[in-house]
């Protein structure tokens, strides 16, 4: 046997969709507002995962320009059907709103790698949807929306068969599960398994914070009535010293060996005078899965928290674990660097004009739902430390290029080289919040000349410093802040994604000033060890 230590896909990588085809587990997750489209990890161990690629055409047009912070591309649920890979997922247009206002696509691969077909709008009822292949049929399953005043936005479970060929309706869409929107926790994230006879109904409980879960229903028959089981199979809400908090959104699979496992979300908690929060965003674990005398899963160890560490069976061969340490030595612009609501483009960020460097030409600012020039990296872990070089001659106010830590438009931290009143070149720590927007520190730099810039995390902490000199020491700018801001416990909103590291530029006037970027590393410290 072989021990995994959770979670397995580090930093914000929610709504786990996990999968097995031959040798191979596969896990999608949600993207939101980010490029690139619902990532792809792959494993054949359950403890050192890969990224194997993403959904490339998952959004028609290529582009999420205007869609709110936290909207897009919500829970994809992987699939295969014997012959093919398949994903359905909802872009999700309306945040916090009665109408959602989402479409609900389907992509299908002859390998997880790609390539992945147009998608087809399917008529989902609403967001987190999944497919069910059985005995040659085809079911998309949804949670249903009622907008109406007084409706219900948790409405219940759906079930409608889809035509294999042309994925329209074959039949009547029929609700299949409803909880009492009153005496009960709401449901969503419906996926359907089959085992022994029964329909097992694996759903996500609770909303996506301390008080999420996993609930499972059964029944004999696809379209119900389905009996709830009367435990969750997975939540930590009623024990906030549990490690892994959050836990929730599960999808069971079956190994090889005839072990089951459940991939779900988890998320790491540090303590805050506001409480815990976390902001390494929500994250993939997993869980082994033993099935009762009564014929429910249960997690394996018992009771219902979810487990840092986990025995797996061993697989011939199998490298060892493999790091999450998301860094970049060079300026290669594939993952780990996402991009924000449109892939990469060399209009904006090109690494030949000169050799060696990433070259942002600056767009709109920070706030903007549309043009940003972003590049970054997920944090991975409670400590971590990033720094890259800059070199950028800004003239004006409205132009500055920086590092920044960034959890959306309304959360971020950034220490931007910048010019400022009498004709000076400075670098500018800004802080946006619930508050707003504030001047943290200005510190006066050589006009001209590059200048190496970091910062460092440790749990709720973040030290934004400079590095005088080649290669002299680091200078401190400004105070420490409060990192946790970045995630999405802060801010009194529903906030769904995680916390990254990155470079970016922006020209508020005409869109010509450019900047260059050298050198960027994002280190992570995992156990207690220095990885990187």
């Amino acid at each position: 046997m072989r021990t995994l230590r959770n979670p397995v896909i580090r930093g914000f990588a929610p709504d786990p969709s996990l999968i097995r085809v031959g040798e191979w587990y596969y896990v999608a997750t949600s993207s939101f507002e980010w490029f690139p489209t619902i990532p792809l990890h792959r494993s054949r161990d359950l403890v050192s995962w890969e990224y194997a690629g993403h959904v490339g055409s998952a959004v028609p047009g290529g582009s999420l320009a205007g869609i709110p912070d936290s909207g897009g591309i919500w829970a994809p649920a992987l699939s295969w059907d014997g012959e093919r890979f398949w994903v359905v997922y909802a872009i999700v247009r309306s945040v916090m709103k009665p109408y959602f206002d989402l479409e609900v696509y389907v992509s299908t691969a002859p390998d997880a790698a790609g390539p992945w077909s147009t998608p087809r709008r399917v008529s989902g009822h609403g967001f987190d949807p999944s497919l069910f292949h059985h005995e040659g049929r085809l079911w998309l399953l949804n949670l249903r929306n009622d907008h109406r005043p007084g409706g219900n936005r948790f409405d219940g479970i759906v079930l409608t068969e889809l035509d294999r060929e042309t994925l329209l309706p074959a039949g009547p869409t029929r609700l299949i599960l409803r909880r009492d929107r009153d005496r009960e926790r709401f449901v969503e994230g419906p996926k359907l398994l089959f085992r022994d006879g029964w329909f097992y109904l694996v759903l996500a409980e609770g909303g996506t914070g301390f008080e999420h879960g996993v609930l499972v229903a059964r029944s004999r028959d696809i379209a119900g009535p389905y009996e709830v089981c009367d435990e969750p199979l997975l939540t930590s809400r009623d024990d906030p010293s549990q490690p892994l908090q959050k836990a929730g959104h599960g999808e069971l699979v079956r190994a090889p060996s005839g072990e089951w496992f459940m991939g779900h979300l988890a998320a790491r908690p540090v303590s805050t005078a506001h409480g815990p929060r976390c902001a390494l965003g929500r994250e993939t674990a997993i869980q082994a899965i033993a099935w009762d005398d009564d014929g429910w899963p249960r997690l394996r160890h018992g009771g219902w928290h979810a487990a840092v560490e986990v025995e797996v069976p061993d697989v011939p061969d199998s490298p060892d674990g493999a790091s999450q340490n998301s860094e970049s030595g060079g300026p290669d612009l594939g993952w780990p660097w996402s991009t924000l609501r449109e892939p990469v483009n060399e209009s904006w960020a090109d690494t030949t004009s000169r050799p060696g460097w990433i070259r942002l030409r600056a767009r709109h600012g920070p706030e903007s739902l549309w043009d940003q020039s972003l590049l970054a990296q997920r944090i991975t872990e409670h400590q971590a430390r990033v720094e890259v070089t800059i070199d950028a001659r800004p003239a004006t106010f409205t132009q500055a290029a920086g590092l920044v830590l960034w959890y959306n438009t309304e959360a971020y931290l950034a220490l931007d080289l910048t010019w400022t009143e009498p004709g000076r070149t400075a670098l500018m720590l800004t802080t946006r919040d619930s508050g707003g927007l504030r001047r943290a520190a200005v510190r006066e730099v050589p006009a001209g000349q590059p200048v190496t810039v970091g910062a460092t995390i440790d749990g709720a902490d973040a030290q934004f410093w400079m590095r005088s000199g080649g290669g002299g020491r680091e200078e401190p700018i400004g105070a420490v802040l409060d990192f946790t801001e970045l995630s999405d416990d802060a801010g009194g909103k529903l906030r769904f994604t995680g916390a990254f590291a990155g470079i970016r530029a922006h020209d508020l006037v005409d869109g010509v000033f450019c900047a260059d970027f050298h050198g960027f590393r994002l280190a992570s410290v995992r156990f207690g060890e220095g990885s990187g």
